[in-house]
């Protein structure tokens, strides 16, 4: 099948739970999103997921505007009353996908809390052997978030995925091939990681992709280092941090990726409040030249 500007679509993420989701996607799509992503923290709650997916269907009409991605964000491995909705987010997503014609499912992994993460493994494999298997029954294919949720190796409240050591030990215990990645290269560089070889080796199980970016203090680190009272690294949207976005595009187009870069706003910690928005149009654009621009160009015949 031929490449196309838009195998690679950029938009944004959209919480259900908290806003009258449709009304919010009807007031942002005028600025250009070209994908978004509804996701629910930890509960689906009231929301009736069927009617959600109608309602979105309805407002995008003949758009060409996508939902990259379904978002379920919790911890399905422990027992609390949240967790076991967390759970049933999952499955009710992941059974209801096609109804909002994505077939990608996103989120954390869960975790056991306040233990090492090879800890939490033997109920991952239980978990997700299981939904894996639900996913693949049903064409829908599962990617886990890489934000450590300020967890890491020894202990943490929600994700395991959040270090490639630790996808190895994941895709191992659960080698399905539905299973992947929601990657985005904030949380790896806030692990001082860089995130351009890490796609070459992953891009494989890169599902989807947060558009999230991050601004490493490397005065900071000279003086404070990582663990003292000045933050060494600020959450940024795309456009004002770091990352070398036209080469994450590029290498993601290399590995033959094709679907959505979502924008994960309310992070930054300048273009928030009442400068969000203004701050997700211009990641929007800003992406949209790093992927080459915002129209298709035909060559000459």
């Amino acid at each position: 099948m031929p490449r196309s500007l838009h195998d690679i679509r950029i938009g944004t993420m959209v919480r259900c739970n908290s806003v009258d989701t449709a009304s919010y996607v009807r007031q942002i799509l005028p600025h250009g999103f070209e994908s978004i992503q509804p996701y629910f923290w930890q509960t689906i709650g009231a929301i009736d997921v069927k009617r959600l997916a109608a309602e979105l269907k309805e407002i995008i009409g003949d758009s060409g505007v996508v939902v990259g991605a379904l978002g379920m964000f919790g911890n399905p491995l422990e027992d609390g009353d949240l967790d076991r909705q967390t759970l049933a987010g999952w499955e009710t997503l992941i059974d209801n996908a096609h109804l909002f014609g994505t077939d990608i499912v996103a989120g954390f992994t869960g975790r056991i809390r306040g233990k090492p993460l090879t800890e939490s493994l033997p109920r991952f494999k239980e978990v997700w052997s299981r939904l894996a298997e639900r996913a693949a029954d049903r064409g829908v294919r599962i990617a886990f978030e890489n934000c450590a949720m300020d967890g890491n190796w020894a202990r943490g409240d929600w994700n395991i995925a959040h270090n490639p050591d630790a996808w190895e030990l994941m895709f191992n215990e659960v080698p399905a091939d539905n299973l992947g990645l929601e990657w985005e290269p904030c949380h790896q560089l806030v692990y001082l990681i860089d995130p351009l070889p890490q796609i070459r080796k992953w891009a494989s199980r890169i599902f989807h992709v947060h558009g999230k970016d991050a601004t490493v203090r490397w005065d900071v680190i000279r003086e404070h280092g990582i663990f003292g009272k000045i933050p060494f690294v600020q959450m940024r949207t795309p456009g004002f941090g770091d990352s070398d976005w036209s080469g994450i595009i590029s290498e993601l187009r290399l590995a033959g990726f094709r679907g959505s870069i979502d924008i994960e706003g309310w992070h930054d910690p300048v273009y928030r409040e009442e400068l969000e928005m203004t701050g997700q149009v211009r990641a929007l654009n800003f992406l949209r030249d790093c992927r080459g621009g915002a129209i298709f160009v035909d060559n000459p015949s």
